[in-house]
């Protein structure tokens, strides 16, 4: 419980409430301490589902502690309002960790502790009817109980949300662990992810893909809520999500539903120790994003765009090449140099049909012609070389990809230049 919280609720406790009672209260409930806790754990076992563990003693001897406690507090409180009650509050933040750690709400034991306030209530209002505690007491002492509750349920309440947000710090950590391991490259052992998947609570699917992605440039990452089934990770401006069985039922709805508004690259589906390859794919995706090699529009699958891949994964190996087959167009004026390598590109890639070409250039066939004849000039005899055409073809393509305007690609080999 915070300073402040105990502040609050101590001064009218200690101030009014408990300073209230005759000296000699104390003396007289000590008697009946021992037969009012073992009433109260009673009451508890039978009243409420959570606590009712006959064969568990261990468990058991913990429930009654803790009602001793409170009670034995309460007493030394009766005794001397200033008395010192961090024993007791450090019983029952143990409790509220240990009630975490389980696995439980805390709405089962906040149900106890009202119910042990009321059998409490009860004992002590029979005792003054019997004579034999002055009825005076009793306002006061039901004030002072309340207080004494509120305090309880506090200290539990804080050492719950401790546990709680230790177990969600610790768990994420070994979350972004396994994301580690997954994408390992050399790949780790599967026993190695099979035991770090069941502390993560991480059930271990078959297949997996990995996405990268990017915050939205406007100062701050967006983090997407993504199933709870999914890893996900970001720091700074980039972000790891490992997508489990991608296949799966409602998969691709999860995925772009998590992602919208992100740019962000799907990498292909692999086994779980060819996380790395994915990652590896999504994240040379979504750099060509960036230069817009690739569209920049919702989320780039790298199995759609396996070729463009390809050509940037070794862009001096393509320089090469367009040095090798193209250098003859750089003895050709811009912007006619421009021209001729997007009528060649196209015309390589509509099987040699200056028709065609015509059509996708939105030219007349007589421009065409004109065209292929000075590349002719140009090139010789190596426009009829199969091989050659091929180079060329690939060298073309990869230079149009990286001409291309933010958000668009030249896929098809038209409008390059």
């Amino acid at each position: 419980m915070a300073d402040g919280a105990r502040t609050t609720t101590e001064l009218p406790a200690n101030g009014a409430a408990f300073r209230s009672f005759p000296a000699e209260l104390h003396a007289q409930l000590r008697p009946f301490l021992g037969d009012l806790t073992d009433e109260v754990v009673r009451a508890i076992r039978t009243g409420i589902a959570e606590y009712a563990r006959p064969m568990d003693d261990t468990y058991m001897h913990v429930v009654h502690r803790g009602v001793e406690q409170a009670l034995e507090g309460f007493l030394a409180r009766v005794a001397d309002s200033e008395t010192d009650w961090e024993d007791v509050k450090a019983t029952y933040q143990r409790i509220g960790r240990g009630e975490a750690d389980e696995g439980r709400s805390l709405d089962s034991f906040q149900a106890a502790l009202r119910l042990g306030a009321r059998v409490t209530w009860r004992r002590v209002s029979e005792l003054v009817r019997a004579d034999r505690l002055p009825p005076h007491v009793l306002v006061a002492f039901g004030e002072a109980m309340f207080l004494h509750l509120d305090e309880m349920a506090a200290a539990t309440t804080a050492g719950y949300t401790e546990a709680r947000l230790h177990a969600v710090g610790e768990l994420q950590q070994r979350r972004g662990r396994l994301i580690d391991l997954l994408t390992a490259d050399p790949p780790v052992s599967p026993e190695a992810v099979a035991d770090l998947a069941h502390t993560a609570q991480w059930p271990v699917p078959r297949e997996i893909a990995l996405v990268a992605a990017e915050g939205t440039g406007k100062g701050e990452t967006v983090r997407p809520i993504v199933p709870p089934e999914f890893l996900a990770r970001f720091e700074g401006q980039s972000g790891v999500i490992v997508v489990p069985d991608p296949g799966g039922p409602g998969r691709e709805r999860a995925i772009t539903g998590a992602l919208r508004g992100l740019r962000a690259a799907l990498g292909p589906t692999v086994a779980l120790d060819e996380g790395a390859r994915s990652l590896r794919w999504a994240r040379d995706a979504l750099d060509l994003v960036r230069r817009g090699a690739l569209p920049a529009t919702g989320l780039v699958r790298c199995t759609e765009h396996l070729a463009t891949l390809l050509l940037f994964r070794d862009e001096d190996l393509v320089d090469a090449l367009a040095r090798q087959h193209l250098g003859p167009l750089d003895a050709v004026r811009s912007p006619q140099r421009e021209r001729l390598a997007e009528t060649l590109l196209c015309w390589l890639s509509c099987a040699r049909n200056a028709s065609e070409v015509a059509q996708r250039l939105a030219v007349h066939p007589q421009t065409v012609r004109y065209r292929l004849r000075q590349l002719e000039e140009v090139f010789g005899k190596q426009l009829r070389d199969p091989t050659t055409q091929f180079e060329m073809q690939l060298a073309l393509r990869a230079l149009s990809l990286r001409r291309s305007p933010e958000g668009t690609t030249a896929s098809d080999g038209s409008r390059t230049g």
